[in-house]
């Protein structure tokens, strides 16, 4: 797998974590609402979820800095 398809990954990790985030809030945001209307509302699942989608975004973007710093390196051995 070449450099450029793992970053390419990693970046969609970090998209697919972002999404998460922001379904996870707007579902913890209408829970009080759900519930006044009657409708059950799976809050400890999507705050789970929640810290979930944020260490994929983080883990990915951990990959995305680790390959900035090895391509860094490589144009500095080979300068």
């Amino acid at each position: 797998m070449g450099v450029l398809s793992v970053q390419s990954e990693a970046v969609q990790g970090i998209q697919r974590g972002l999404d998460g985030l922001r379904k996870n809030a707007s579902e913890i945001a209408s829970a009080d609402q759900l519930n006044k209307a009657g409708q059950g509302s799976n809050l400890e699942g999507s705050l789970l979820d929640l810290e979930q989608n944020k260490v994929q975004a983080q883990a990915s973007a951990k990959v995305v800095s680790a390959i900035d710093e090895v391509v860094g390196s490589i144009i500095d051995i080979r300068a």
